[in-house]
């Protein structure tokens, strides 16, 4: 029997996250095993009168790629990839897959030259993204191993990620603006402020964030959504800090990480597990070792954590941090190949100063 949940989501991602027009070009990018949802994503995009494409993905193509490709085809930008940038006006990447962990065993040197070979997509879209001609969105699609992976069973897993970007409501829309007010409140807050503080275990590190524009992530760039973020100044990152949970890399744990930050650039990277990973990232390019992004999770539907950073990162009562390319949009210009989100719990202890004012502390806005 088919699931309501698929249609509505897919309806909500055309009509509220990326509001297709008529005659728009649209790129709906996604794997194989994310049919259902791109079936359903087609059809809603033909309904709004606009021009839909669609490019299937393969896990299997991408593991055939690392064990016989030469480093010149690893490091190559694919025409395609390239041409969907350029052309689109708006992109639907579908996240889905078979295997979370099917590129665990590849050498991080030939992971580290395939994620540098995007750096001409990121700063083609970046532009584009800043002149408003391309939007996107990034919507899940859950299966057996992504359920898996979070120690779920599917039909448990499926209820999280629907419930997760409220498709299990009559009205998702309606929940999404509901959503919206409340982070613009938090938003109105922080434009006017100069200084961000997080403290925590381990952790006292400062951001200028003065000019930089705060977003109210409320469905329109990924689904699910419920956060509120910022790219500080380059230069301005002040302080250690340490996160609670693993950040995966390309199916890769990192665990335990602490970064240690002096004028915006980090001075010292140590982790328990997968340091040589760590560090081969943060030197990878001149913005890998700055920070893109800082943000706070909103959304309290998602109350676990799953290892798949399109939830993880709005989990409520967390903050995290983007080692790399900055969102265009918050005013950030570092540029980097990689956005790597990195997670840290505040429900235990854990406070964020404005302008040395407290308006958080364990999990919870006080204003």
């Amino acid at each position: 029997m088919a699931d309501i949940r698929i249609e509505r989501l897919a309806e909500l991602i055309v009509n509220y996250s990326v509001s297709a027009q008529r005659k728009q070009e649209i790129f709906i990018i996604g794997p194989t095993i994310s049919y259902p949802l791109i079936e359903h994503l087609y059809k809603h995009v033909l309904l709004a009168e606009a021009y839909p494409s669609v490019i299937f993905l393969d896990e299997r193509l991408d593991d055939i790629q690392f064990r016989y490709g030469k480093d010149h085809q690893l490091e190559h930008v694919s025409s395609l990839s390239k041409l969907s940038v350029e052309k689109a006006d708006i992109l639907i990447r579908v996240k889905s897959e078979r295997n979370p962990k099917h590129l665990a065993n590849v050498e991080t040197g030939k992971i580290a030259k395939n994620v540098a070979s995007r750096r001409e997509i990121s700063e083609i879209m970046s532009e584009r993204i800043k002149k408003g001609e391309l939007s996107w969105n990034l919507v899940p699609f859950p299966t057996e191993s992504m359920a898996q992976e979070a120690s779920m069973n599917l039909i448990d897993y499926e209820d999280f990620v629907y419930k997760a970007c409220f498709a299990h409501a009559d009205d998702p829309k309606k929940e999404w603006l509901k959503v919206s007010k409340l982070q613009q409140k938090i938003v109105d807050y922080l434009s006017k402020k100069s200084e961000l503080r997080y403290v925590g275990e381990d952790t006292d590190i400062t951001f200028a964030v003065k000019g930089r524009i705060w977003i109210n992530a409320d469905g329109k760039k990924n689904m699910p959504d419920g956060e509120v973020f910022t790219g500080p100044h380059e230069d301005s990152a002040e302080g250690t800090i340490r996160f609670t949970y693993p950040a995966i890399y390309s199916g890769n744990e990192v665990e335990d990480i602490r970064l240690t930050f002096k004028k915006g650039v980090v001075t010292e990277a140590r982790a328990r597990k997968g340091e040589d990973l760590l560090r081969q990232m943060v030197g990878l390019d001149d913005g890998s070792n700055k920070v893109g992004e800082v943000a706070i999770g909103t959304n309290y539907e998602v109350t676990r954590f799953t290892k798949d950073m399109l939830f993880d990162e709005k989990m409520g009562g967390t903050i995290h941090m983007a080692l790399g390319r900055g969102i265009p949009e918050t005013g950030s210009e570092n540029m980097s190949a990689i956005h790597w989100d990195m997670l840290k719990d505040m429900r235990n202890g854990g406070k964020i100063f404005a302008d040395g004012e407290l308006f958080y502390e364990n999990g919870k806005f006080l204003i």
